[in-house]
């Protein structure tokens, strides 16, 4: 599995987040834009609160989705080290760790990945662990067979 197919991979999923948010945003805003005053003030105020409301959840998904496009970004994938570092993929037979970023589940060249971000506990657990080592995911025991 290449590692530098797959960072462009998860960096190609979180600039497509960011678009639809982006989008998002901008819809919830022209909905602000759009709500036209009814005879009904307290409806009209509460629409208005609600797309502002949505607006500003959009804004935080957004800036967070950014940080962490900037924190893989930063992450050097071409190399390989003997103890998981960020940037490893870990081969546990089937069962593939990305340590990059926090992107959960995705499917890559037929395969599984759990994509997990640095900070993320599992991978503090994986942290310096070596080919041969073991360690516990969902209540099953897995063994490292690769590291790339």
């Amino acid at each position: 599995m290449n590692k530098l197919l797959l960072k462009d991979r998860c960096v190609a999923t979180i600039r497509e987040r960011i678009r639809g948010l982006e989008t998002a945003m901008a819809e919830a805003q022209a909905a602000a834009n759009n709500e036209t005053k009814s005879s009904s003030g307290d409806k009209y105020e509460t629409s208005r609160a609600m797309n502002q409301l949505d607006k500003d959840m959009y804004a935080r998904q957004l800036a967070e989705n950014s940080r962490e496009l900037s924190s893989i970004l930063d992450i050097d994938c071409g190399h390989s080290s003997p103890g998981v570092i960020a940037g490893s993929l870990i081969d546990c037979g089937g069962t593939f760790f990305f340590i990059l970023g926090g992107l959960g589940k995705l499917q890559f060249e037929d395969k599984a990945v759990f994509v997990i971000s640095p900070n993320a506990p599992l991978a503090k657990t994986l942290f310096l662990k070596k080919k041969g080592d073991r360690f516990i995911f969902n209540r099953e025991e897995l063994e490292i067979l690769e590291l790339l």
